[in-house]
């Protein structure tokens, strides 16, 4: 089964936070040389999804969120 697109608006105030931390501390998200405060980082994941850039997907089959730019 494909992943299906979840409104961020849709979701919680705790659930949305808990998958853009969960996002953003992930291996591989590093942002370069000066370091980035997790609210910092969860605060430029929500201008995005408030802004239409990154949309949250849900795999049913795996049970899983992701957040992936939107024109994917």
């Amino acid at each position: 089964m494909a992943s299906i697109a979840i409104p961020w608006d849709a979701l919680s105030a705790a659930a949305l936070r808990g998958i853009i931390e969960e996002f953003v501390t992930r291996e591989g998200t590093e942002y370069g040389e000066r370091d980035v405060s997790l609210d910092e980082k969860c605060e430029t994941v929500m201008r995005q999804l408030q802004a239409g850039e990154v949309l949250i997907t849900f795999n049913d089959e795996d049970q899983t969120c992701s957040l992936i730019p939107a024109r994917e």
